[in-house]
């Protein structure tokens, strides 16, 4: 069975405090394990609010749809119509480095690149589209129902 979750945000950090209840209820509902519902949930946070923070410097009004279904995986696809970013395109962070070396910023995409199995970019009539895959097989199989 296959179950999903939609949503429309604006580009105001506000909107954001709305989505994790929103998740955590559509996690328990697909009966995710919790280490996917976390990964799910940090990789969200960090590119909606980076999409918010720097995909519309001009102070425009801007859309950010998520949508997630879970079947055998997961599958998350954020769209926005922020100005063109390709998270991949970042070079991956000096993990080596002393603190005091590195360079800040970074950590972020590396997360996300880390937690999810699979991320697509792809920019499409001014739109901005990235999608994530995490397979439930890798990390876990899902809980058996209590009921």
């Amino acid at each position: 069975m296959s179950l999903e979750f939609a949503t429309v945000l604006t580009n105001d950090m506000a909107e954001l405090g709305r989505l994790p209840p929103q998740l955590e209820a559509f996690a328990e509902q697909a009966d995710l394990p919790p280490d996917v519902a976390m990964h799910i949930d940090v990789v969200l946070d960090e590119l909606l609010v980076n999409t918010i923070s720097y995909g519309y410097p001009d102070g425009r009004t801007g859309r950010i749809s998520l949508r997630m279904q879970v079947d055998n995986d997961v599958t998350i696809v954020i769209e926005d119509d922020g100005d063109a970013f390709d998270p991949l395109s970042a070079a991956p962070p000096d993990l080596e480095a002393d603190l005091e070396h590195r360079q800040i910023g970074g950590l972020g995409v590396h997360f996300v690149r880390t937690m999810m199995d699979s991320v697509d970019y792809q920019r499409t009539g001014g739109i901005n589209r990235l999608t994530l895959t995490k397979q439930l097989s890798r990390s876990g199989q899902r809980h058996a129902s209590n009921s």
